[in-house]
């Protein structure tokens, strides 16, 4: 197994983006939509608990921002994956890192449960204000989960 993460790091594309300014430019791009990515979840998440942008729908919410974190999770993705070819076989061993993929795991069963749950039963709500438990549980899971991942993302460049 880990031969496969040695290959990872020994591929052209790897070894140019480490040893080129190409690395700071992922993990500039990599931040930057994270940001994006944060700050559509961070705005749903906060309308759904009641906190933000109280006169707009949850559903009119979602409709609008969840296409920002969409392209903004797939942008990120990218970035990451580059960043991690460059040094899979050390990522792979760091905890930061470990932890960092399973809240992102954890994260994305949550977001699934309020898009497949949640939100459907707030669309078949008789009053379409109405936000149940369930969906403010969610809201308030993603925040701190995303809020971890970002810590541990952070912590994975300092742990060894």
């Amino acid at each position: 197994m880990n031969d496969f993460w040695l290959q990872l790091e020994y591929l052209p594309l790897a070894a140019e983006i480490g040893a080129t300014a190409w690395f700071p430019l992922m993990e500039s791009l990599h931040v930057l939509s994270m940001g994006f990515l944060l700050g559509s979840i961070v705005m749903v998440d906060l309308r759904v608990l009641g906190v933000a942008a109280l006169r707009y729908p949850v559903q009119v919410m979602v409709r609008e921002l969840v296409p920002w974190a969409a392209w903004a999770f797939v942008f990120a993705s990218v970035t990451g994956l580059a960043m991690f070819i460059t040094r899979a076989s050390a990522h792979v061993q760091n905890p930061a890192f470990q932890i960092k993929m399973a809240l992102l795991l954890l994260a994305g069963l949550n977001i699934a449960l309020f898009h497949f749950r949640a939100l459907p039963a707030m669309l078949r709500s008789a009053r379409g204000d109405a936000v149940p438990a369930q969906a403010r549980i969610s809201a308030g899971l993603s925040l701190l989960l995303w809020c971890a991942v970002m810590l541990a993302g952070r912590w994975v460049g300092h742990v060894v």
